[in-house]
C-alpha cells in the first residue's frame, strides 16, 4: 500500500470541497480559492455585525463598586490565582545560594512572592477580580467601564 498515493487521493477528492472553497490541490485553483474564502469571510463578518446591531440584549456597561466587600474578596481571589501561577513558575527556576534554603529562607521567599502577587494584581490590570465580581453579581457579559 502506497501511503503517498492515498494522501494524494484524499487531498484531491472533490467531496472535501463541501464549502466551495476549492480545497483540492489538483489544478490551478489558488486564486479561485482565495477569492471564495475572502467572499465567505466578508459574508460572515457582515452577518455577525448585523446580528450584534439588531440583538435586543446588547451588552450594557456596568460600573463596579470597588468599595464593596464582595469586590475585596474578588481581589483576594485574584491575588490567590496569581500567587499559584507565580509558585508554578517558581518551581521551574534553578536554586542558587543567594537566599538561605532553610526554614527562614523559604519563609522569606514565600512572603516575597506573596508581595509580588499583590503587586501584580494591583498594577497589571488582568481583570480576574472584575470578571469574578460580574459573575457573582449575575452581570455576566456586560462591559466594564474602565477608569484610568
Amino acid at each position: 500500500m502506497d501511503i503517498f498515493s492515498q494522501g494524494e487521493y484524499f487531498l484531491n477528492n472533490p467531496s472535501l470541497d463541501s464549502l466551495g472553497l476549492g480545497i483540492g490541490i489538483s489544478g490551478n485553483s489558488t486564486a479561485v480559492r482565495d477569492d471564495r474564502f475572502s467572499e465567505m469571510m466578508e459574508r460572515n463578518l457582515q452577518a455577525a455585525s448585523e446580528t450584534l446591531e439588531s440583538s435586543p440584549g446588547k451588552k450594557s456597561s456596568v460600573d463596579i463598586d470597588k468599595t464593596s466587600k464582595l469586590y475585596e474578596q474578588c481581589e483576594a481571589l485574584e491575588v490567590f490565582l496569581l500567587k499559584n501561577m507565580i509558585n508554578g513558575m517558581r518551581k521551574t527556576i534553578q536554586k542558587t545560594n543567594l537566599i538561605d534554603t532553610g526554614f527562614a529562607g523559604q519563609m522569606y521567599e514565600d512572603m516575597l512572592y506573596d508581595e509580588y502577587a499583590k503587586d501584580f494584581a494591583k498594577n497589571a490590570r488582568m481583570g480576574f477580580a472584575e470578571m469574578a465580581y460580574l459573575e457573582l453579581t449575575g452581570q455576566r457579559g456586560k462591559v466594564i467601564n474602565q477608569k484610568f
